[in-house]
């Protein structure tokens, strides 16, 4: 599972509180409290390792009562804190946003996985790198954690050749210079026809990217494919505007990918509180 390093985490905090905390520190002391993370709404959680790190960094001891990937319910309650007061309202409002975002792209994920796993149990359901910009680590590894797969995580991960590469270079050519530079990367080739499709898989791309066509054009590609020998030398992708509603339409067609950019370009964070009390008193 991918692991986001502290130091980026800590960063956010620097980020919210650049001078320190002024309204806890203009009425409170270090006075000690207790406090919980608690869903609204149900969901698959993510994030809870990061804010648990973020907290335990400051001094707070973390008691998870889930882990990332579960599924809760609403009024679940997710982490119970105890520390100081300063340090959980240093934390809160940050560790809020990352499991409220996180969450709510792991539950998107979950939802795109189990309707195209109806369709076709095979097939993997992945991302992309329509990503908020310093939050690609923590988008990815929520997909993660809903089911999906991150796909590429930067453009030094693999060879992807798409519409503005291949107006100044065809697919055939495209691909040597690729197996050229690098015996160790794959070599994927986004398709608008189903010509470049089978031109594609004959040059020797690992993957073809089906990029924005229909139905019914996936289904043509796929029967080039198969015509010309080829389809089970390449892996298969389709992408474009793909939605919850027509997911399952791409995925019975026999692809092995469906790439979706809505995980993490159209986030809906899920609804979550931190609720702080004084400590419990002991005789």
């Amino acid at each position: 599972m991918i692991a986001v390093p502290l130091d980026r985490l800590l960063a956010f905090i620097e980020e919210d509180a650049p001078f320190g905390d002024v309204t806890t520190a203009a009425v409170l002391g270090n006075e000690a409290c207790e406090a919980r993370l608690r869903f609204r709404e149900a969901g698959v959680a993510a994030g809870l390792a990061e804010a648990a790190a973020l907290f335990s960094h400051y001094g707070v001891a973390v008691t998870p009562l889930a882990v990332d990937g579960e599924q809760v319910g609403a009024g679940a309650v997710v982490l119970r804190l105890e520390g100081p007061i300063r340090a959980v309202l240093l934390v809160e409002r940050t560790a809020l946003n990352l499991v409220g975002r996180m969450s709510g792209i792991a539950t998107m994920t979950a939802r795109y996985v189990a309707l195209a796993r109806k369709a076709d149990p095979g097939v993997r359901v992945a991302a992309t790198r329509k990503t908020a910009p310093g939050l690609r680590l923590l988008d990815k590894r929520a997909v993660a954690l809903g089911g999906g797969d991150p796909h590429r995580f930067t453009l030094s991960d693999a060879v992807l050749f798409k519409d503005n590469h291949l107006a100044l270079v065809d697919i055939e050519e495209a691909v040597r210079r690729a197996r050229a530079a690098s015996a160790y990367r794959i070599v994927e080739v986004e398709a608008e026809t189903a010509e470049e499709a089978v031109r594609a898989a004959r040059a020797g791309a690992e993957i073809v990217m089906l990029d924005n066509m229909t139905p019914e054009r996936v289904r043509e590609a796929l029967a080039a494919l198969d015509d010309a020998g080829l389809r089970d030398r390449v892996k298969v992708e389709v992408s474009g505007g793909i939605t919850e509603a027509t997911i399952g339409t791409y995925a019975v067609l026999g692809v092995d990918l469906v790439s979706v950019g809505a995980l993490t370009h159209s986030v809906r964070s899920l609804d979550l509180t931190l609720e702080v009390s004084a400590p419990q008193q002991t005789d």
